[in-house]
């Protein structure tokens, strides 16, 4: 039952290899979202890109609302065709689709001889030699090769099931030397990426803390500050009264002194405390009570910064060095942005990128040697301690000499004003200090916030700038299908099986091991990695493939390959759990489960008026669930007889055309 050298396999779903994993969806474009009151003309653009985006089943219905709403035309019919055929072979089709695709000419309306027209008469010719296998096919072939894009490459794409016998064959060279052509065109190894990156958010910074200072900090100074006036001036009176000019001149030089003393001071202390905070700040940070909760905001942003300071180490320096040293500045960013953007709603994956820039940029100043160059910004200039210690001494000479004069004329009134003097100015000194440190230490943490986030800004419009060819959901598709089409024909080449020599064959893609995943609004899930499973049916039996594909560089990995008769497959069904897990399962005989999660739990996720289920039908559409179901399931009833019942079928359906 199985080939030599093959695996057997039992494939689970990507929820048995991977942990929780960000979804990016991408909410604010509107592709396949249309308002309630929708005109055909919406209808059918919506219709097109559903098409283009690979979800066949929406856009029939779409494209048939639009019709019916009196919205035709050649470009019109052309799209309602190949929606009528994508992804089904002709026996799939319900009866009235089947009228619905002799009739679209004549409901359009098809007029004319543009590209579009052509389009419809290559599409209706196609279709009517199908039914004719001993046809000429040159003269058809010829006008196709003449047709222009995209009538062409969607013809190939969309027809692909549709077709049977020699015109299959031909038309099948022709889309797989397309999809090789274009499987990595348009830059895709350098834009697939974008993708399931989201919309960043913009930077944000921590407001700098306000100036704290009491009311009784002021009324201190104010009032210290008027008594101290009044008790110098008073010394100073004495002294002029009595003529004492050299005493005077004493005194004025300590008031002098002692101003150079106070702004050198300040500024002495000033540095000093901040370079302490600073120190502080960035030194090693005390261990922590309690850890963030798992899976909140807080702990993803840990897991983010734990993650960007392990891979971005400076080059000469060993990880460990790197990260001792750097504990205080990573504790000190991390709590900056959970403190910033935590109550915004914002999940970590939309400030990816401000993380990333905020610990390379640390990375960048230890490498160049500036991470700790506030150290030296700080430190206090010889020449301000040189200034504000002379001018203590200045002080404290020349106001010895003044108040001692001063008491010589009126012993009393001097005592009491140096003393008032003295306890007033400690006093406004020391409310002084902390009023004008406070409001410079808030000019600094003001000027520095505003920096940062003129940096931060700058990186952000370079991420959004980094970003703006972001592949559209129709792309991402369209590629997709390349892939599709280049494992078919190594599965064909394999097996030395012609396109023609195939009963049916039918894929399921799924998501991959360790695979990220993005959507548009109300459209499918896209993933970095997919799981791809390839049913071809053949007269000797099924073949069956599993690889898995690695969607950004286009190549396939892990091949797996199992063969089995049409009386092995016992059962075949999609089993939904109740949070919409979706699973394909596969029975042989055997007792051998061949399983696939096309929907794994809480990929439902939805945006704001998103209806429920929606999300999970678009994907199921564009898995291809729906086309392998109904051959595998004809298969699992019918066994080798679903061979004749097919032809039989493919006969009646193809007269009936």
């Amino acid at each position: 039952m199985t080939e030599p050298g093959a695996t057997t396999t039992n494939y689970a779903g990507d929820s048995a290899h991977v942990g929780v994993q960000a979804a990016t969806v991408h909410g604010g474009v509107h592709i396949y979202s249309l308002p309630a009151d929708a005109s055909p003309a919406e209808k059918f653009e919506t219709g097109v890109s559903l098409l283009d985006g690979g979800i066949p089943g929406k856009a029939r219905h779409l494209i048939h609302e639009a019709v019916m709403g009196n919205h035709i035309g050649n470009k019109v019919c052309f799209h309602w065709q190949l929606a009528l055929v994508s992804g089904r072979t002709p026996h799939e089709m319900p009866e009235e689709d089947i009228a619905l695709l002799r009739q679209a000419p004549f409901m359009c309306r098809v007029t004319g001889g543009d590209a579009w027209a052509d389009g419809v008469n290559t599409v209706r010719r196609l279709l009517d030699s199908a039914r004719q296998p001993d046809a000429d096919l040159r003269p058809l072939l010829k006008d196709f090769d003449g047709l222009g894009d995209p009538q062409r490459a969607m013809i190939l794409r969309h027809l692909e099931l549709f077709l049977d016998g020699p015109l299959k064959d031909q038309m099948w060279h022709r889309a797989l030397q397309s999809a090789r052509e274009h499987q990595m065109a348009d830059d895709r190894a350098d834009r697939v990426w974008k993708f399931f990156e989201p919309k960043p958010a913009p930077p944000r910074t921590r407001a700098p803390r306000p100036p704290e200072i009491p009311v009784g900090t002021w009324i201190k100074a104010v009032t210290a500050t008027l008594v101290f006036t009044v008790a110098v001036l008073h010394i100073g009176y004495l002294l002029a009264r009595e003529l004492q000019a050299f005493a005077l001149l004493a005194y004025l030089l300590s008031i002098a002194g002692g101003y150079y003393a106070a702004r050198g001071g300040l500024e002495w202390r000033y540095r000093a405390e901040r370079r302490r905070a600073k120190d502080e700040e960035y030194g090693l940070p005390r261990a922590r009570t309690t850890s963030a909760p798992s899976g909140g905001f807080a702990n993803r942003v840990d897991q983010r910064f734990d993650y960007y300071f392990a891979k971005y180490v400076p080059r000469d320096t060993s990880r460990s060095a790197w990260l001792a040293e750097t504990a205080g500045i990573r504790k000190s960013l991390r709590d900056e942005i959970v403190d910033v953007y935590r109550e915004q709603r914002i999940g970590v994956e939309k400030i990816n990128w401000l993380i990333r820039y905020r610990v390379s940029d640390v990375r960048r100043r230890w490498e160049n040697g500036t991470l700790w160059n506030y150290r030296q910004e700080l430190a206090t200039p010889l020449a301000t301690k040189v200034l504000t210690i002379l001018g203590l001494a200045v002080l404290a000479m020349g106001a010895t000499r003044a108040v001692g004069n001063a008491m010589g004329v009126a012993p009393v009134s001097a005592g009491r004003s140096a003393t008032v003097a003295l306890m007033a100015g400690v006093i406004g000194a020391l409310a002084w200090l902390r009023i004008v440190l406070e409001h410079r230490r808030h000019a600094a943490d003001e000027a520095e916030s505003t920096q940062t986030l003129d940096d931060c800004t700058a990186a952000y419009e370079r991420w959004r700038e980094k970003l703006a060819d972001t592949p559209s959901d129709p792309e991402m598709a369209a590629w997709l299908d390349r892939d599709r089409k280049v494992l078919l024909d190594e599965a064909l080449r394999h097996y030395g099986l012609a396109m023609s020599d195939m009963i049916a064959y039918a894929f399921i893609e799924a998501r991959g091991s360790r695979a990220r995943r993005a959507r548009v609004r109300n459209g499918p899930w896209r993933y970095t990695r997919y799981q791809l499973l390839l049913f071809l049916l053949t007269m000797d039996g099924v073949r069956q493939l599993s690889v898995e594909l690695d969607f950004e560089r286009g190549t396939f990995h892990g091949w797996n390959r199992t063969n089995y008769r049409y009386e092995a497959v016992a059962a075949v069904r999609v089993h939904q759990a109740d949070d919409d897990e979706r699973r394909f399962e596969l029975a042989l005989v055997n007792g051998e489960q061949i399983q696939v999660e096309v929907m794994t739990s809480g990929m439902e996720e939805l945006e704001m008026d998103e209806a429920p289920g929606v999300v999970s039908e678009m994907t199921l559409d564009a898995s291809g669930i729906h086309h392998t179901l109904h051959v595998m399931e004809g298969i699992a009833a019918e066994g080798k007889q679903w061979i004749a019942q097919e032809r039989r079928r493919k006969g009646e359906r193809q007269f009936a055309m």
